[in-house]
């Protein structure tokens, strides 16, 4: 088993994970600081109905790909194409807006999680409820995200459960550090530095869905005899431009970590190359605005 299939993963669990870790942190220290710390059990149950609900999704999504492998109709290459495709646009556009949101909400994260606990507080004995789904969304949310990237990219199996086990674990360890043993961690430039190699690997997303979207065309063209492809290689992407499978294959070291964390294909056609660099210079410049724009009140 190649352990640099599973970083992409890790590296996702570890930014969602402690985002999540935060959340809880806080939280536990705003109900500690109300002398209200009776109400932890519903912060513990929160996380675990959050993971639960996490692994779920990831369990209903796998039944729905193996449901099409099955499928006996002529359609299943265009359906699982178009599933996978789906899967890559909502994983890319979820982690993209996450990225550069979160980047922005960072420093006012604190006071909106007080006021809403607060607001939470007040509500007398469905006091529980409000903590209950605060920190269930929270976990909910990354949990999903991460499960998304993981069929978006298409990593399932072990490896993508090893890396994101570990990466679950490494948010552990650091809110332990931050909120049980007092370590100061610079939180600021442990997100931005993850936050410049995710969105490396939200590119490397990019090339993946359009390769799956050149690949649904050609079925449809296939299936109805339509005269779509601008190439036998492919129908939308354009001319091949590098063809590096002798010389930097993608599934050997050092192109199997240039793949995971560059996007990196031993096979680049124009159109591919042209979308990662779009987004690389898009979605790079909302980012480094967004570690130098003010949180809004």
């Amino acid at each position: 088993m190649e352990i640099t299939t599973a970083l992409p993963t890790f590296v996702i669990t570890l930014r969602e994970g402690t985002e999540a870790t935060l959340v809880v942190g806080i939280v536990m220290a705003c109900l500690a600081k109300a002398n209200r710390s009776h109400l932890n059990r519903w912060v513990y149950l929160g996380i675990v109905a959050g993971l639960a609900g996490s692994v779920l999704v990831g369990l209903l999504l796998g039944v729905v790909l193996q449901w099409v492998e099955q499928l006996d109709t002529a359609w299943v290459p265009v359906i699982k194409q178009t599933l996978e495709l789906s899967l890559g646009m909502i994983a890319i556009a979820m982690l993209s807006w996450m990225l550069v949101w979160m980047t922005r909400q960072a420093r006012s994260l604190k006071g909106e999680i007080e006021g809403a606990l607060t607001a939470t507080l007040e509500q007398g004995t469905a006091a529980k409820w409000g903590v209950f789904t605060l920190i269930l969304v929270a976990v909910l949310r990354e949990g999903f995200e991460t499960v998304i990237f993981i069929f978006a990219s298409l990593q399932q199996g072990l490896p993508a459960v090893l890396g994101a086990i570990a990466g679950l674990a490494g948010a552990t360890l650091i809110g332990i550090a931050l909120f049980q043993w007092g370590v100061k961690i610079n939180l600021k430039l442990f997100f931005q530095s993850v936050g410049m190699l995710l969105l490396l690997i939200v590119a490397g997303l990019v090339i993946s869905a359009l390769r799956h979207l050149d690949a649904d065309v050609m079925a449809i063209a296939e299936l109805q005899q339509l005269p779509l492809c601008l190439t036998t290689q492919s129908c939308i992407l354009g001319p091949l431009l590098w063809d590096g499978s002798q010389v930097l294959p993608d599934k050997q070291f050092p192109g199997v970590v240039l793949k995971a964390f560059l996007g990196y294909r031993d096979h680049l056609y124009l159109g591919q190359i042209l979308g990662y660099s779009l987004f690389l210079a898009g979605m790079g410049t909302l980012y480094f605005q967004s570690l130098q724009s003010k949180p809004a009140k």
